[in-house]
């Protein structure tokens, strides 16, 4: 008998049961909120219906952890565009997060 669960988790952790109202929260006080909650209210909305067919809650909990890395990134993007330095060659957000399921 194995100490080892039968299956692995997609996903490498859960959000707290509260992470996606205190992150809504969060985007509606922000700045850019005016672009930024409907974005994330559309992103959860699919996600609902992901994980309702699904029967998973990792939709839900992959939107909570991209949105907590873009909010999270903010501060650095605001840094870098006020260095007035170029950013005509851009990265893809893919490339910077990895690739999602």
């Amino acid at each position: 008998m194995s100490a080892q669960p039968d299956h692995t988790p997609t996903a490498p952790y859960a959000p707290a049961p509260g992470a996606a109202a205190e992150l809504l929260a969060q985007l509606r006080a922000d700045r850019r909120a005016e672009q930024w909650v409907p974005a994330f209210e559309r992103d959860w909305a699919k996600a609902l219906e992901d994980a309702r067919h699904a029967f998973s809650l990792t939709p839900l909990h992959e939107v909570v952890r991209t949105w907590q890395l873009r909010v999270g990134a903010a501060t650095d993007v605001d840094a870098f565009m006020d260095s007035g330095r170029d950013d005509s060659d851009f990265v893809d957000l893919d490339d910077v997060l990895g690739v999602r399921p």
